[in-house]
C-alpha cells in the first residue's frame, strides 16, 4: 500500500505519530516548568513570610507581596490552562489516529474482496480455456483422422 493510500485528511500515520511525540516531549517540558516554578514559588513564599515578620510595618512590602500572590495565582491558572488544552490536544490526536486506523482497515478490506473476487474471476477464465483447449484438440484431431482416412482411400484408388 503506498503511503497516499494511508493518509487521512493529507496526514500520514508518520506524521500523527512525530506530532504526537512533540506533544508528548512539550508536555514534559511543561511539567518539568512547572515543578520548577512551583519551587520558585516556595523558595518565593518562604521568604516573603520573613520579610513579613522582619518588616510587617512597611506597606512596600505588603504590596510586593500582594503582587508575589498574584503572580503565583496567574502562574498557576497558566499552568491548569496548558494542562487542559495538552489533554485536549492528546485527545484530538488519539481520536484521528483511530479514525485513520479504521479508515485503513476498511481500504485494507476492500482491496482483499477485490482481489479475491479478480483472482476467483481470472481462475473461471482459466478453466474456460482449459475447456476450449481440450475441445479444439478433440474437433482437430477429428478432423486430421478425416483427413488421413481420405488419404488412405487415394492410396486405395487405382489410376
Amino acid at each position: 500500500m503506498d503511503n497516499k493510500s494511508r493518509t487521512f485528511k493529507n496526514y500520514t500515520p508518520e506524521e500523527v505519530d512525530r506530532f504526537l511525540d512533540q506533544i508528548i516531549k512539550q508536555v514534559e517540558r511543561m511539567i518539568e516548568d512547572n515543578k520548577i516554578k512551583n519551587k520558585e514559588i516556595e523558595v518565593r513564599d518562604k521568604k516573603i513570610e520573613e520579610l513579613e515578620k522582619l518588616v510587617a510595618s512597611v506597606p512596600s512590602l505588603k504590596e510586593k507581596l500582594s503582587h508575589y500572590e498574584r503572580m503565583e495565582g496567574t502562574l498557576n491558572r497558566a499552568i491548569v490552562m496548558a494542562q487542559r488544552t495538552t489533554d485536549q490536544m492528546k485527545s484530538a490526536a488519539h481520536k484521528e489516529s483511530e479514525i485513520i486506523l479504521e479508515d485503513a482497515k476498511r481500504n485494507a478490506s476492500r482491496i482483499v474482496n477485490e482481489s479475491l473476487l479478480k483472482a476467483e474471476k481470472t481462475e473461471m477464465e482459466a478453466e474456460m480455456l482449459r475447456r476450449n483447449i481440450n475441445i479444439f484438440k478433440r474437433k482437430l484431431r477429428g478432423l486430421i483422422e478425416t483427413q488421413l482416412s481420405l488419404v488412405d482411400d487415394i492410396e486405395k484408388v487405382e489410376f
